[in-house]
């Protein structure tokens, strides 16, 4: 294996920070609604990603199965109502609470593997489940008691953690036969169809958005997409899933703090104490899972 330009820790750190600016970002595009900021979002990046794909990868489109383009549609699918809830959410929470219970969805998917893939639970890893569960609780509880609709910002962001997790239960499949420029290229336009025909269908303008707004698009697709989500694949070259995964949980530490700083977001006690909760969780969560994934490996071998 070549050794990396950079040392991975700083891919890691620099992703961190890229995807702890997206629910800052979107709540800066206030004056657009949720589904089209997500909307241009995909979209710039698929533009962005299309004449390297295409003159790069473009050989690869013609070995896709039936099968496999089933799969990636229906992960594209949830991909954009991923980004629907989530971002709908933030217009109704705040940024703290939002991300934390997105983060979840590591949960959610190890649920969904158990239900379609009959993948047993260890007993770490529903201790976790039960622990991170309680932090959810604890922050909506905290958050019904600011108001009915922060609550309801929260549901929306437990679903959007459930849309992710079908996103990945869909595409883990068709990932493994598709190299990662392509799978994700088509995900992307996948999901910016769906999006755009969400948005038709609501009557929403397409134009018309304040000058700062359409930035904030471009930013979203570059920062978090581009130097958030690409950089933590390629760190997978080099680092293993539970430690990509455990960098990936600083997220709402770094969103809640941009959040603070930008926004003027202050953290209610619930939202501390239900949020670090939930991470703890997840770590024991991530710890767990990963045990048992080294002792499957060892037994293969």
């Amino acid at each position: 294996m070549n050794r990396p330009p950079f040392h991975p820790s700083i891919a890691l750190i620099v992703g961190v920070i890229s995807v702890s600016t997206a629910a800052v970002l979107v709540k800066l595009a206030d004056a657009t609604p949720a589904s089209i900021i997500a909307n241009y979002r995909l979209l710039f990046a698929f533009a962005i990603m299309a004449p390297f794909v295409l003159i790069k990868y473009r050989s690869e489109f013609k070995l896709i199965s039936r099968h496999d383009w089933v799969l990636s549609i229906f992960a594209g699918i949830f991909l954009a109502f991923h980004f629907i809830l989530w971002f709908e959410s933030l217009n109704y929470t705040s940024v703290a609470s939002s991300v934390v219970l997105v983060t979840l969805q590591p949960i959610f998917g190890f649920i969904g593997t158990y239900i379609f893939f009959r993948e047993r639970f260890a007993a770490g890893a529903i201790i976790s489940m039960i622990i991170a569960i309680t932090g959810s609780i604890i922050i909506g509880w905290g958050d019904f008691q600011i108001g009915g609709m922060a609550l309801f910002g929260d549901i929306l962001a437990l679903l959007g953690a459930i849309m992710i997790t079908a996103y990945f239960l869909f595409g883990q499949n068709a990932r493994k036969r598709l190299s990662l420029m392509t799978y994700t290229f088509i995900v992307y336009g996948i999901s910016t169809f769906t999006l755009f025909i969400y948005n038709l269908v609501l009557g929403y303008s397409f134009s018309g958005y304040p000058a700062q707004d359409w930035w904030i698009f471009l930013a979203l697709a570059i920062i978090p997409t581009f130097l958030g989500h690409t950089l933590f694949n390629w760190a997978l070259r080099w680092l293993s899933t539970s430690v990509i995964s455990m960098s990936i949980l600083f997220e709402p530490i770094g969103a809640s703090i941009l959040a603070y700083y930008i926004l003027g977001e202050k953290i209610t006690w619930t939202q501390w104490l239900g949020g670090m909760i939930v991470i703890f969780g997840l770590v024991l969560f991530i710890i767990s899972t990963s045990k048992k994934l080294k002792m499957t490996f060892s037994k293969k071998e």
